[in-house]
């Protein structure tokens, strides 16, 4: 008997009986000819979740150019293609739901408008993995076996004839998707050479449909990006060519302007430059440097011994800060420990937006100086702190400003927004500051001080919930660790649920590895992860002897912010570099 009739006189003979005998099928591969079918893992119920499948093709069969399977530089973003296209397939083929719970439904890793290394589909060099879900369908609790059927010998190989064989895909469209990645690579490499923090091209498309569709704002308002020529720069990308827009150097950059002229706007595209873009997306050209940051002021978390004195020091009743700690802190506290937790991590660049920032932590003006003298105020603004942020440690800051004028003595450039476009108004700035003085005491010495670097108790990061693991992402913004939950819904520039189960289940892996330890800083323990994961693949990181194939690659910044808002967390050591 070959497989797929073995396949077939399973599915004939646990029809209508109950959920559980689906369990014959798991752990078993099928050999249809022009693929495999492999299914590592089969749910317990209808309602819970859905079963794993495999669809895997030989590159041979597959018939994909050797220029694609040789290029390890395109094999992340061939792997983000083919699961959009594989969606697109599911879309076409799939009826849906039949039956109970998740009965009939198939489905692919979400994925948004950036293309990002995810384990949706793996393309190696002998094979193409897709790596679907799949809710085996039932009536209550009893097995539907002829929908089973159509499933497996209609539907899913439908998926596979469209999405996993070169020769049924556009070959233009995969040519463009992979051009268009390589060009934002090459784009973001020569920022830091040309010392720019970010670049935003000519024509973009900056605005969002809306604050739950990423998509480009579409229609007659639609105002594409053109830089000032004060500002402008061009570079010569390998596809695209010749490509003009608006350079940000490094230092200390404002971005002003009225309210609704598109500061915000400009400044969460340089927040997700961090991320290439698909084709179409309107910021296939905004690129920021891979280690911006996005800080903001952060109401009620938790701080373990953090050296929050740069900011704060001097507090009543004689509170250290060198190595601060509490279960609630205000907003100035939070965004202080924002701050240098970041700069631990490795930051290079801060995104500030003045409307999500401790106002006492901004700024003090001349009047509340005299007011509240320095020696009863233990917050050293942060305007008093980001030039020597930048000169003693070379990190940069873009700040959007609205109310707050005093930071024009201390801006490199000042863009000002005006109906979403750019306007350098740097020189006029300074004029004014000249012209208008602040009268305002710098409340700093020169120097920032030092950043450290902290080693936490292993023991303290604990994955057990009685006596099981728990390590999952609830939504995008919450990651159940153990008894504890993590909250992350102020890191801006994380994107999805996938990328937060991946942060979860990144720092299990360093727990189970022995990685992350008392040995080793919270920055040297990370290090080590995304090395092997660069070196083996994020599939390493999946607790189970199967892959996953919802993993979304997070940045170690975020991995590391994660670990900071475990309230569980305990530092044993405390190093300055």
């Amino acid at each position: 008997m070959d497989e797929q009739s073995k396949l077939h006189s399973i599915l004939n003979k646990i029809d209508g009986r109950s959920y559980k005998a689906y369990k014959e099928l798991q752990d078993n591969w099928y050999d249809f000819g022009e693929f495999q079918l492999g299914i590592p893992y089969v749910q317990g119920d209808p309602f819970a979740n859905p079963s794993s499948i495999f669809l895997r093709v030989s590159q041979e069969r597959g018939g994909f150019p050797r220029w694609l399977v040789n290029n390890k530089n395109y094999r992340w973003a061939v792997e983000d293609y083919l699961t959009r296209i594989v969606d697109n397939s599911i879309q076409k083929h799939v009826k849906g739901n039949r039956g109970s719970g998740k009965s009939g439904r198939i489905n692919i890793a979400r994925y948004g408008q950036e293309v990002i290394e995810r384990t949706s589909v793996e393309f190696g060099d002998k094979l193409i993995e897709a790596r679907l879900t799949v809710g085996l369908p039932a009536q209550g609790r009893r097995v539907l076996g002829v929908q089973a059927r159509e499933i497996f010998f209609a539907e899913l190989p439908a998926i596979v004839a469209d999405s996993l064989f070169y020769q049924s895909l556009k070959a233009k469209e995969l040519e463009r998707h992979l051009q268009v990645v390589e060009d934002q690579c090459f784009l973001r490499k020569q920022l830091k050479q040309q010392g720019l923090v970010a670049f935003v091209a000519n024509g973009s498309i900056l605005p969002r449909r809306s604050g739950i569709d990423d998509r480009p704002l579409q229609g007659r308002e639609v105002i594409e990006f053109v830089s000032p020529t004060e500002y402008e720069m061009e570079f010569e990308l390998p596809f695209a060519g010749q490509t003009k827009g608006m350079a940000i150097k490094e230092g200390i950059t404002l971005i002003v302007g009225g309210g609704y002229h598109g500061k915000s706007t400009l400044l969460k595209a340089i927040e997700r430059g961090i991320y290439n873009h698909i084709p179409g997306d309107g910021r296939e050209y905004v690129v920021t440097r891979e280690d911006a940051f996005k800080i903001r002021a952060e109401d009620g978390r938790r701080i373990a011994k953090v050296d929050i004195s740069p900011f704060i020091n001097n507090l009543p009743q004689r509170g250290t800060t060198s190595n601060f700690c509490t279960e609630n802190a205000s907003g100035s506290t939070s965004q202080a420990a924002n701050i240098i937790e970041a700069l631990e991590l490795g930051a290079g660049l801060l995104l500030i937006d003045e409307d999500t920032c401790a106002t006492n932590f901004m700024i003090r003006d001349a009047r509340m100086q005299l007011l509240v003298t320095n020696n009863k105020e233990p917050i050293t603004p942060f305007i008093d702190k980001v030039r020597p942020l930048y000169l003693d440690h070379g990190i940069s800051t873009v700040i959007v400003v609205g109310g707050a004028g005093d930071y024009f003595d201390v801006a490199d450039h000042v863009i000002m927004m005006d109906e979403y476009l750019p306007r350098a108004v740097t020189d006029r700035a300074r004029d004014i500051a000249r012209k208008l003085p602040s009268q305002r005491e710098v409340e700093s010495c020169r120097q920032f001080g030092k950043i450290c670097s902290r080693y936490p108790e292993a023991g303290s990061l604990n994955p057990q919930k009685g006596r099981k693991t728990k390590v999952r992402a609830r939504d995008r913004s919450v990651i159940q660790f153990g008894q504890e939950e993590i909250e992350l819904s102020f890191l801006e520039q994380l994107l999805n649920r996938e990328q937060t189960k991946s942060i979860g289940d990144i720092i299990f892996y360093g727990l189970r590895q022995g990685i992350i330890s008392e040995k080793r800083s919270i920055k040297e323990s990370l290090d080590i992860i995304f090395t092997e994961i660069d070196q083996r693949g994020l599939k390493i990181i999946s607790p189970f002897s199967r892959t996953e194939g919802d993993y979304v690659r997070p940045r170690l910044l975020e991995t590391g912010a994660a670990l900071n808002r475990l309230r569980s967390l305990r530092i044993k050591d405390i190093s300055w570099n």
